[in-house]
């Protein structure tokens, strides 16, 4: 199966988070935080929303930074994506 995203949403692929904080200490399954930066997998194709046309500013491939809070977590053939409005994503990592 294959997810194709309506409108300005965007469907990502977490990037996986840190297992030990930068001074060496081991993260238990709890402590981890949710990571705010992912993979671009599907683009939906934009047009007008809310009455406001929305141009699509990303592609797939690209790594970004997305809010912390935002996205609906779907689990498609065991594999765990988030979909999220375009306006949600913060930055693109070069």
């Amino acid at each position: 199966m294959k997810l194709v995203p309506l409108f300005d949403r965007v469907v990502l692929k977490q990037l996986v988070a840190e297992e030990t904080t930068k001074s060496g200490i081991v993260l238990p399954g709890q402590a981890k935080e949710k990571p705010q930066q992912a993979e671009v997998i599907a683009v939906g194709p934009g047009g007008v929303v809310d009455g406001k046309e929305i141009t699509m500013q990303v592609k797939v491939g690209d790594k970004v930074i997305y809010s912390k809070y935002s996205g609906t977590d779907v689990e498609l053939d065991e594999e765990k994506f988030v979909i999220v409005k375009q306006n949600d994503i913060l930055a693109v990592i070069d």
